[in-house]
């Protein structure tokens, strides 16, 4: 009975790593489309909630909340971007710019936080998608 059931285990488990391999990559860009999605809508919604992260910039300028504003909406775009595969090397390239950025600000303000590393994570995972190889659903012109 044994050799009945390990070569259906086998196979099974090798399905199981071909489709983790085809759609790693897309749930990965999926995953990160809908992380600077959320959180560009939030600066949209309510931008004086954000404007506290703005460098060189008191939380009530009116820059501020400009800059904020401009900001959401930059992480709106690349999350469309990312999650529809469109120029998706150059949307990840600069999601891990505009991450990097995020990085900086929050270690310099506030050091190295729970925060802080979890907005790592999504670098990293930003950069991972600069190499763009292995996505399936990818809108092409």
């Amino acid at each position: 009975m044994t050799s009945e059931t390990e070569p259906g285990r086998a196979d099974l488990v090798a399905w199981a790593q071909r489709l983790a391999a085809e759609w790693a990559p897309t749930m990965a860009r999926v995953l990160l489309g809908l992380v600077l999605a959320w959180f560009g809508y939030h600066e949209l919604v309510a931008p004086r909630l954000w404007t506290g992260y703005v460098p060189g910039v008191a939380t009530t300028s009116q820059v501020g909340v400009v800059l904020v504003l401009v900001h959401g909406w930059a992480l709106l775009v690349l999350a469309v971007a990312i999650i529809a595969g469109v120029a998706l090397r150059l949307a990840a390239a600069v999601a891990a710019l505009l991450v990097l950025q995020i990085v900086i600000t929050l270690t310099v303000t506030g050091g190295l936080t729970d925060l802080t590393l979890r907005d790592v994570g999504v670098l990293g995972l930003a950069i991972c998608l600069t190499g763009g190889a292995g996505q399936r659903a990818v809108l092409s012109g």
